[in-house]
């Protein structure tokens, strides 16, 4: 009974006008709120959901560069190195990183026809389309060559599936997590290696992992030998008649034998050579890491001006047109597509100097990395010519 009158009340009270009209409202503010909510809902996706990826991107490049604030001091960066040691995984020993001698041995055997060696100190997920490229090219021209890329970042998962098309078909690439620390024993930059681990030395402002980088390509070679490659170097040739050889980047013009400056995005030497200890000494006894190209390119060219005396003819320069055929400023007319018939007729008198004399093409994807690859570009046809897999050459 006291059910049924409250039902009955409850009656009474919806059908009452005012109560109706207060219903109405309410509902209305509802439906209205929601709007509102909704549209706020699609403005945070619109507005946010992008940026926000954008920045977490830009947040996790930035950090992965590992450089200390361009204006930093020394004290400042020495501090800031200390904060991020943990972040830098050549810093790192691990079970994984000392098989690393083993892993070496057992994976460039004998049967390699030439033993090529890259470092990658940057995420799996930057290894792209173009450094793939660069390593199909080292098979169209070696396919019993085999390739090993020193990196803790694409020994793993990630790597093995951005190499998977060409470990499907059946080439020798390999990688393996280094250990730096004992990839430097018994050579003069051990002690070097060790006040940076121990943050008693400054990193400079260039990112420590880019010198890291000069080094190791360094201590490699002086452990195995081999062909060391950086990863936007396109090979178009075969390197196996070549023996202990670095590439002059500029000479005096008109005498390609009076050089200039020197590279190190390609080094070809055999194990123990003497050359490679005299740049691992230069590397540990001048490091200044404020300065691009102090302890790469211009420290093997001032090793070599004084070696010359002293080595003798045990190593050869080769002139730019071996491995750097378009400097940093006129590789960037490569990428182009040719829009009239005096565009075709530099194409096919950039191709001719290519296929003469060269052994490859670096790309300097400091300066081309956002360029895109225009169709029927030399760049195209070059990587086009050179490719095994051969997807995705358009960027």
């Amino acid at each position: 009974m006291e059910k049924g009158n409250n039902a009955g009340i409850l009656y009474k009270h919806t059908n009452s006008p005012v109560f109706s009209t207060t219903i109405f409202a309410v509902i209305m503010l509802l439906i209205v709120a929601g709007t509102i909510l909704s549209n706020m809902s699609l403005e945070s996706t619109f507005f946010w959901a992008s940026p926000t990826s954008e920045v977490i991107q830009m947040n996790r490049m930035e950090r992965k560069s590992l450089a200390p604030p361009k204006n930093s001091t020394s004290r400042y960066r020495i501090a800031w190195l200390r904060s991020h040691l943990p972040e830098f995984e050549v810093f790192k020993s691990t079970n994984l990183s000392e098989q690393f001698h083993h892993r070496v041995l057992r994976s460039l055997d004998d049967k390699c026809e030439v033993r090529f060696f890259m470092t990658w100190f940057s995420p799996a997920e930057f290894f792209g389309k173009r450094e793939l490229l660069a390593v199909e090219s080292v098979f169209k021209s070696h396919p019993q060559g085999c390739l090993m890329i020193v990196s803790g970042s694409m020994d793993s998962l990630k790597g093995d599936s951005i190499l998977k098309p060409l470990l499907d078909l059946g080439y020798k690439v390999y990688t393996a997590t280094p250990d730096i620390s004992l990839l430097l024993e018994d050579t003069p930059a051990k002690a070097w290696f060790q006040e940076m681990k121990s943050c008693r030395r400054d990193p400079g402002r260039i990112p420590l992992s880019q010198n890291l980088s000069n080094l190791a390509r360094l201590a490699i070679l002086y452990k195995y030998g081999g062909v060391y490659l950086d990863t936007d170097f396109i090979v178009t040739r075969s390197f196996k008649g070549l023996r202990n050889s670095i590439g002059a980047q500029t000479v005096v013009e008109g005498d390609s034998k009076n050089w200039t400056r020197l590279n190190n995005a390609v080094l070809i030497f055999e194990k123990e050579h003497p050359l490679l200890y005299h740049f691992i000494e230069e590397f540990a006894s001048t490091f200044d890491g404020n300065k691009w190209g102090h302890n790469g390119p211009y420290l093997v060219t001032r090793v070599v001006q004084r070696a010359q005396e002293t080595l003798g003819n045990n190593f050869t320069v080769l002139p730019p047109v071996a491995f750097y055929p378009f400097n940093w400023l006129d590789i960037q007319i490569l990428f182009r597509t040719p829009r009239s018939s005096n565009d075709s007729t530099l194409l096919k008198a950039d191709l001719v100097k290519l296929n003469k004399g060269s052994y490859g093409l670096h790309l300097w994807n400091k300066i081309t990395k956002k360029l895109k690859i225009g169709k029927g570009s030399a760049i195209d046809i070059i990587i086009s010519d050179h490719c095994v897999v051969c997807r995705g050459i358009q960027r």
